[in-house]
């Protein structure tokens, strides 16, 4: 890997067939009609990368994807848009890439569909590769590969050994349970994390947007971003909280919405910037990211 490399992105590579304007709303037996289908990439890190390399930042993926078609686009993608892929691991069969099928309703909300691959049973990140890496961001936290709680554990050590700023988006579990608490360890390396409000909620147990971060901020985390869709995100340290609304806009497609937000807002750590002003600056390329199609579509 290039030791210049600014950021490296773990957790999720994908590629994605997006599905807009789907007739009737639903798939209905036999054929129907659409008003796009459009195949393309993503995954947490991936739209990460290549939000934050549009920056203009130096960006690498670290992720685990299949020896086979999906996985050869995938790269060829990244490649295409200059973000790193020497820590990719291709993996043998049965491993598969994940391919995601994401339906888009008129208003841009989105519903997904996956399948096993995205497991990634046995696969677990390098963690002697963040040498050089000013920013590791764990873009997909709770889902697979960033599930085991062990090893993402090793994974912040060697970061934070390496020198690197921790960042953490999170999602909600698919194939595997995995409490807050089982991962107390991990939150004290942790500079800033994203979750959005139903995961926030789950996480914690709490209903209050405050109480939902010092749920996060007890644990070690340095600042909480909770990201609340349409309504702008709300934003604690230790030494303010506050609610930041979000940009008007008309959307297409909110597919990658909360990972421009990260990628904002790490572009923002990266220019020195306030709190603040890096969570203003993560609204404003997650309403740029939902004015397209696609979770790494958008360009400046």
């Amino acid at each position: 890997m290039n030791q210049e490399t600014d950021i490296i992105c773990v957790g999720q590579a994908v590629v994605d067939c997006i599905t807009r304007g789907l007739e009737g709303g639903q798939i209905r037996p036999g054929s129907g009609k659409a008003e796009s289908i459009t195949l393309g990439i993503g995954g947490d890190a991936v739209n990460e990368a290549v939000a934050l390399r549009r920056l203009g930042f130096s960006t690498a993926v670290l992720a685990g994807i299949g020896d086979d078609p999906a996985g050869k686009l995938l790269l060829q993608m990244l490649r295409d848009e200059e973000v790193e892929t020497g820590l990719i691991s291709v993996l043998p069969a049965p491993f598969a890439t994940p391919v995601a099928n994401i339906f888009v309703s008129e208003d841009g909300s989105r519903s997904s569909v996956s399948s096993g691959a995205a497991r990634l049973e046995g696969y677990v990140p390098s963690q002697e590769l963040f040498s050089g890496a000013k920013i590791v961001t764990l873009a997909s936290l709770f889902r697979a590969p960033l599930d085991d709680p062990d090893s993402v554990l090793q994974l912040v050590i060697a970061a934070s050994m390496a020198g690197a700023k921790i960042f953490a988006d999170t999602k909600l579990p698919t194939f595997r349970e995995t409490s807050l608490d089982e991962i107390s360890g991990i939150l004290s390396f942790v500079d800033c994390i994203f979750p959005n409000e139903k995961e926030a909620a789950y996480y914690t147990g709490e209903t209050e947007h405050e109480a939902m971060a010092d749920a996060f901020l007890a644990r070690g985390v340095s600042r909480v971003v909770i990201k609340l869709g349409a309504d702008g995100c709300y934003a604690k340290d230790e030494n303010e909280g506050f609610y930041l609304p979000a940009l008007p806009l008309d959307a297409i497609d909110t597919t990658g919405a909360g990972d421009h937000f990260v990628a904002g807002f790490i572009g923002g750590v990266m220019d020195g910037m306030s709190f603040r002003e890096c969570c203003e600056r993560g609204s404003m390329y997650a309403a740029q990211c939902v004015a397209h199609v696609g979770g790494s579509a958008w360009e400046e």
